[in-house]
């Protein structure tokens, strides 16, 4: 399935700051260098998999150690309704 922001919610550089946040209604989040990593290859057509496998080739790490911070880390934002799986 993929990963998607949720309706109202996306990535953006926030200039006056210079610093990516996730704008939502009535919040916004701060990610840090790892989670902005994840977002950016959040596009509405990969998965977690795909997500995953392109962070394991970026970054030359075992996957299975990828999988599971990516997995925990999406699967927070969707409970917290930035993003959409």
């Amino acid at each position: 399935m993929t990963i998607r922001f949720a309706p109202g919610v996306r990535l953006h550089h926030d200039i006056a700051r210079e610093r990516w946040v996730v704008m939502a209604p009535e919040r916004m989040f701060v990610p840090d260098e790892t989670a902005l990593e994840v977002l950016r290859l959040v596009d509405g057509a990969r998965d977690a998999e795909a997500i995953i496998d392109l962070l394991a080739a970026k970054f030359a790490a075992p996957r299975a150690v990828i999988a599971t911070d990516v997995q925990a880390m999406l699967d927070d934002l969707v409970v917290k309704g930035a993003l959409r799986a």
